[in-house]
């Protein structure tokens, strides 16, 4: 084959790749019958009090990821389990007003001259790792995280 050739082979793979790994991780909306019998265990013990909004799974990182939608006391709680019933992330509605200064400070900061429209703590391996912000900006809507600590992320979590 020729160089461009090669190229043209290599970039069409990519794109097929990557079209392979977005479709990979398409939420798919299921039913609790659809739970296996860990994970259903996991929902009942983490639902008490909750009023459930539905469930659904997908792949991350090549592992099928359950996650069940709660209401806890008027506010979201969404919890994702792997495929045994372990929790591997809580993500729960939090008040601005009850975060720590240094925290929201630092989601002000990143938010610029948006508005923080909702903020989410996120848990992994029972360990806050970070608070999220959904930002409004105009018609713009983004997603900004700090630290536990407030400060900005060196990666997304």
């Amino acid at each position: 084959m020729t160089k461009r050739a090669d190229r043209f082979l290599i970039m069409f793979l990519g794109a097929v790749f990557a079209t392979l790994s977005s479709a990979n991780a398409q939420e798919k909306k299921i039913t609790r019958a659809d739970l296996p019998v860990a994970v259903q265990k996991t929902v009942d013990a983490q639902t008490q009090g909750a009023t459930i909004r539905g469930f659904s799974t997908e792949m991350e990182n090549g592992k099928r990821i359950y996650e069940a939608e709660l209401t806890v006391n008027g506010h979201s709680k969404d919890v994702s389990m792997d495929k045994d019933g372990n929790i591997v992330e809580i993500e729960e509605q939090v008040s601005l007003d009850s975060l720590p200064p240094a925290v929201r400070d630092g989601l002000a900061h990143a938010a610029g001259s948006g508005t923080i429209t909702k903020v989410e703590a996120l848990t992994k391996n029972n360990k806050l790792v970070a608070y999220e912000a959904a930002v409004k900006n105009g018609a713009k809507r983004v997603e900004i995280q700090v630290g536990p600590d407030g400060k900005k992320l060196t990666h997304s979590e």
